[in-house]
């Protein structure tokens, strides 16, 4: 398959070549994308996910000499767990441009249905892991004026029914987004929370029958779009954007 080409901007523009990135929840859907675009942007990849043997066939497909990306195969739920990883980053590539907070998970059902250890999972994983990786991140990005983008849905705009969890965590994403904004800009780092509307992605289709494709879009478009606002002149920042199918069902 042939390479996208590259993304274009005027002299000002920040470059992805060379720079390490850090994306959550590596191994399929938006992170695999995210991945496959930053490699042809020129970055480094560390990749992250529960999944070992999704996360290196992802590699193995992309990266097949492995010179370019580093597997991380943790699971977010395990905090201590995730404590090392800036650590493990830092030896491989020596230091760290972009953390992209793009895992998530959702538990399909009523509240009253809803146990307190499905809404802990989701919530730890939405809201809580982004937290203590941008945390652990900090000293890092700083270092290089770095970025972090948290990736929302269009269940933090607006709230349908069995999903309880996923709202409140989503919600909690884009509000914590905005306070790091505010917090870290004057440190000269940047970070944006981006709205994505449905994907064709195991998170939706191994879920839900019937599902009208048409409607969905393709993360490698979101993936784009994402790679192409991390290189925005440093003069701006995106504090927010929005990524959605052109039919999209669920916003506005």
């Amino acid at each position: 398959m042939a390479a996208d080409p590259p993304i274009a901007g005027g002299a000002d523009m920040v470059t992805l070549e060379g720079k390490v990135v850090l994306v959550t929840g590596a191994a399929s859907g938006l992170g695999a994308a995210l991945v496959e675009t930053l490699l042809q942007a020129g970055a480094r990849v560390a990749m992250l996910d529960r999944h070992p043997e999704a996360l290196n066939q992802v590699r193995e497909q992309l990266d097949a000499e492995g010179s370019h990306t580093l597997p991380l195969a943790v699971d977010l739920l395990d905090a201590q767990a995730v404590l090392p990883v800036m650590e493990r980053v830092q030896a491989h590539f020596g230091g760290l441009d972009v953390l992209i907070n793009n895992a998530g998970t959702d538990v399909t059902a009523p509240m009253e249905a809803l146990s307190l250890a499905d809404w802990e999972r989701v919530i730890a994983t939405n809201l809580s892991a982004p937290f203590l990786l941008s945390k652990l991140a900090l000293p890092l990005l700083r270092d290089r004026q770095g970025q972090v983008v948290n990736i929302a849905s269009t269940a933090a705009l607006r709230a349908w029914p069995n999903a309880t969890a996923y709202h409140a965590s989503k919600w909690g994403l884009r509000g914590l987004s905005h306070a790091m904004h505010a917090e870290w800009r004057s440190s000269g780092m940047r970070v944006m929370c981006v709205i994505v509307g449905g994907m064709q992605t195991p998170f939706l289709l191994d879920r839900f029958e019937g599902l009208d494709l048409d409607r969905l879009q393709d993360p490698a478009n979101v993936a784009r779009a994402i790679a192409f606002a991390l290189t925005l002149p440093v003069a701006s920042a995106i504090p927010e954007m929005m990524v959605m199918p052109q039919m999209e069902s669920s916003w506005p």
